[in-house]
């Protein structure tokens, strides 16, 4: 699948629209022409339906839609009617996206050969294994008892199901491993675009006003890929701390809208799309 030559790759993550502030955010999103593509990094909602309003409106003003799925999207929330639980919420929301033309982590990893390409678009969905522990702890155990200690504990552990996988980590480490492969069998030629969620290393995590989230944040197993795999830039959310940084020349996007409280302390507007191709510091 290609692009047709022009337009930009854009992406945004965490719009969160169960706040109306941010819902209206997505209302107000538009591209900047008809050919530019959009990535939507995870955490759009909580429920089935919110999920599949926002990349509905987003998937009729874009030419292509991209999406890798968060950890709120794979709650299974008590306002939600949809009571699916891990894999089978995660392949119901697969098949809402093909419903409305969404790209997806299962789908073939599309080409974007517009300005600054071409690149691969490669949308992943890897979840997290527990392996970014606070300091001085060993194992997860330990890592989970410090956090219940200082109070700060993901919601995951209370609406994010494995099933039918017996934890999360095993979970995540079955799509690393599948995820893994697939990179592997991609052809030479362009680089790629890798999106998910998850941070894919452990750096961006530093700067975490509470540490011991980190646990919730990625898996040290890819903390090697923009290494190993031909990466152009990495895409992620969750941290809900936008910003540009570089491991080893590689530039790492976090691209979150984040919670009203936190995007209110800004000076940049809420809900601004970040460019990825061509790279907002090259033109066009």
């Amino acid at each position: 699948m290609s692009g047709t030559g022009g337009g930009q790759l854009w992406a945004i993550s965490d719009l969160h629209i169960g706040y109306a502030e941010n819902r209206a955010l997505v209302d107000g999103m538009r591209p900047e022409s008809d050919e530019d593509w959009l990535i939507v990094a995870g955490d759009v909602a909580e429920t089935v339906e919110d999920v599949h309003w926002a990349l509905k409106t987003l998937a009729g003003r874009f030419a292509k839609v991209v999406w890798a799925p968060g950890n709120h999207e794979l709650w299974t929330h008590p306002s939600d009617p949809v009571t699916l639980r891990g894999a089978a919420r995660y392949d119901h929301l697969v098949e809402r996206c093909r419903d409305l033309g969404v790209l997806t982590p299962e789908d073939p990893y599309p080409v974007w050969d517009g300005p600054g390409g071409p690149v691969v678009v490669a949308p992943l969905f890897l979840l997290y294994d527990y392996s970014f522990l606070p300091p001085g702890c060993a194992t997860k155990d330990q890592g989970l008892e410090y956090a219940h200690g200082t109070g700060v504990v993901c919601t995951d552990e209370r609406l994010l199901h494995p099933d039918p996988y017996p934890s999360r980590e095993a979970w995540c480490r079955a799509r690393v491993a599948e995820t893994e492969r697939r990179l592997a069998e991609v052809p030479d030629g362009p680089p790629l675009v890798l999106v998910n969620h998850w941070p894919l290393h452990r750096h961006p995590t530093e700067v975490l006003w509470y540490p011991e989230f980190a646990m919730w944040c990625g898996t040290v197993l890819t903390d090697d890929w923009h290494r190993r795999f031909p990466v152009h830039t990495v895409v992620y959310g969750h941290l809900h701390i936008p910003r540009t940084t570089r491991r080893d020349g590689v530039r790492f996007e976090e691209v979150s809208v984040g919670y009203p409280r936190e995007w209110r302390k800004r000076e940049q507007p809420p809900g601004r799309l970040r460019r990825i191709v061509p790279r907002e510091d090259e033109g066009r």
